[in-house]
C-alpha cells in the first residue's frame, strides 16, 4: 500500500474511532438528561489527594461545582462558603466514597420557647426537630453505610425520606420498606456496594431512584443502617428529615472526617 493510502486509510480509521467515541458520549448524555443528568465527571483520587497523601477540600467541591454546573444546578452564595462541606470519611477512596453537603436547615426547639413565646397549647412543653439537607455525589461515588439512634439530647432516632433531583441513586438499606426493593446478592457482583462482604456490612437490600421519576425513599425502619451511591451520572439529592443530633459508621475506625496528610 502507498504511503498515500496508507494516510487515507488511517485517516477513515481516525474518523470512525473519533465517530464511535462521538457517539457513545452522546448515548450516554443522553442517557443521563433523560434522568435529570448531564456531562457530570469523577475525576478520580489523584485530583483529590495531594503528594503528602491530604484530602483536598477545594479540588472536592470544584469537582461539586462543575458537577453542578453540567447538572443546571444553581449555585448559591452559601454553597462559596464553608456551610459547604465535603468529607472522604478518613478512607482515602474519595473517588468511590464520600460526599458533599449542606444543611440547608437543622432545627430544635420547644413549642412554648420558640418564636415570640407566645404559644400556650397543649404541646407547649413537648420538643421539635426538622431537618433540610441537600447531599451532593460524583458519579459512582457512595455516601457509606451508616445508622441515627437516639442520641443525648433527648431526641429520637433520627426519620429521613430522600428525593433524587438529578441523576440517579442506589439506596441499600437493612430491611425492606418501600416495596420494590431487591437483594443486594442478585445484583451483578460488579454492581454491589463498597463493603458488601464484608462482616460489618448490614444493608442487604437495594432500591433505585431517579430524577426521572420523582419518587422518593423513606427510611421506614428506625435506628436501621443505610447507605446510598449515585449512578453513573452523579446526583443531587435533598433530604427530608427529623433533627439531626448522632451518626455512627459500620465500618470500625470510620469518621465523619477527612483525611490529613501522613
Amino acid at each position: 500500500m502507498s504511503q498515500t493510502n496508507q494516510g487515507q486509510e488511517s485517516t477513515r480509521r481516525d474518523i470512525l474511532k473519533y465517530s464511535v467515541a462521538g457517539a457513545a458520549a452522546a448515548i450516554a448524555s443522553a442517557g443521563c438528561a433523560s434522568m435529570g443528568g448531564g456531562g457530570a465527571v469523577n475525576p478520580g483520587n489523584a485530583a483529590f489527594y495531594g503528594a503528602d497523601g491530604a484530602f483536598s477540600a477545594k479540588s472536592a467541591k470544584d469537582a461539586y461545582y462543575a458537577m453542578m454546573k453540567a447538572l443546571g444546578y444553581p449555585i448559591s452564595d452559601v454553597l462559596k462558603t464553608d456551610e459547604f462541606w465535603v468529607c472522604d470519611f478518613l478512607q482515602r477512596d474519595f473517588e468511590k466514597l464520600g460526599m458533599g453537603g449542606i444543611f440547608w436547615i437543622n432545627a430544635k426547639g420547644q413549642y412554648g420557647q420558640s418564636g415570640s413565646k407566645a404559644y400556650g397549647g397543649e404541646f407547649k412543653d413537648a420538643k421539635y426537630g426538622y431537618l433540610g439537607h441537600e447531599i451532593y455525589l460524583l458519579p459512582g461515588q457512595m455516601l457509606p453505610e451508616h445508622r441515627h439512634v437516639g442520641g443525648n439530647e433527648g431526641y429520637g432516632p433520627k426519620m429521613e425520606s430522600w428525593h433524587v433531583r438529578y441523576g440517579s441513586v442506589d439506596f441499600f438499606g437493612e430491611y425492606k420498606g418501600a416495596g420494590d426493593e431487591m437483594p443486594i446478592n442478585e445484583m451483578p457482583e460488579k454492581d454491589r456496594p463498597w463493603g458488601y462482604g464484608e462482616s460489618w456490612f448490614k444493608s442487604r437490600y437495594v432500591a433505585k431512584r431517579t430524577a426521572k421519576t420523582g419518587q422518593l425513599y423513606t427510611l421506614e425502619d428506625p435506628e436501621s443502617w443505610h447507605a446510598q451511591r449515585a449512578g453513573a451520572c452523579g446526583a443531587i439529592v435533598s433530604e427530608y428529615a427529623t433533627y439531626h443530633n448522632q451518626v455512627e459508621f459500620s465500618k470500625p475506625g470510620m469518621e465523619f472526617a477527612s483525611s490529613e496528610a501522613v
